[in-house]
């Protein structure tokens, strides 16, 4: 399997090893299934695997048939897969189910100059399903109402994504009075400390741009 140009490199092009690369894809993976939000799209590893999964695959069909090794790496090539897959399905899977504020937090970051967060094939299929699914329900539902009850706010009637969910996350860069909020009105603020490798259960909402900016990973 051939190194795979970093999607941060500098001038001298950093290169990042496979090894390195099926952990940034396994990160982005697990990062993504256990977020309660979508998160950052992380194409530049998408389209890196798929490369290195072609050129292993390549690299098998030259092998003799009944190597061991063969075997083993094909075995690897459909775990490697099997990741790939399930992070791009979450991602679909959370696009169908929180829709309108995927689109609404995209347009947020294109008026505020942000890069955006879905890929344009994502950005294309939110879209489409939300046109089909306002449709839908004008056909069988709406335009039989009064006039007055024909309108929906899609926004406000798909459920937003629950930031207060509680997450596992294991510490990779210590981080300094992290703030946690109270549970309830008696209950007062307080800061702790992460120590790197350390594993903790928190509220999601507190640690998401830890887990945006790579300091903390979900589990």
């Amino acid at each position: 399997m051939s190194d795979c140009q970093s999607d941060h490199s500098d001038e001298n092009e950093d290169v990042i090893t496979p090894a390195e690369l099926i952990a940034k894809l396994e990160e982005a993976w697990l990062n993504e299934k256990f977020s309660p939000e979508l998160l950052e799209h992380k194409n530049e590893i998408v389209e890196c695997v798929m490369e290195q999964i072609v050129h292993m695959e390549e690299n098998l069909q030259r092998a003799k048939k009944g190597d061991a090794k063969a075997n083993i790496h094909r075995m690897e090539i459909d775990r490697i897969r099997f990741v790939l897959n399930s992070y791009l399905r979450t991602r679909l899977q959370k696009i169908e189910k929180y829709f309108p504020h995927v689109l609404e937090k995209e347009k947020s970051c294109e008026e505020e100059g942000q890069a955006s967060f879905l890929t344009n094939e994502e950005s294309i299929f939110a879209r489409e399903y939300l046109v089909n699914t306002e449709n839908y329900l004008n056909k069988v539902a709406l335009k039989h109402m009064p006039p007055n009850l024909q309108h929906m706010d899609i926004l406000k009637a798909v459920p937003k994504p629950c930031l207060d969910t509680f997450v596992f996350l294991n510490v990779k860069e210590r981080q300094d009075n992290i703030l946690v909020e109270p549970e309830t009105d008696e209950q007062r603020e307080y800061v702790v400390d992460f120590e790197e490798g350390s594993q903790h259960l928190i509220r999601y909402r507190t640690i998401a741009p830890l887990v945006a900016s790579g300091a903390v990973t979900l589990m």
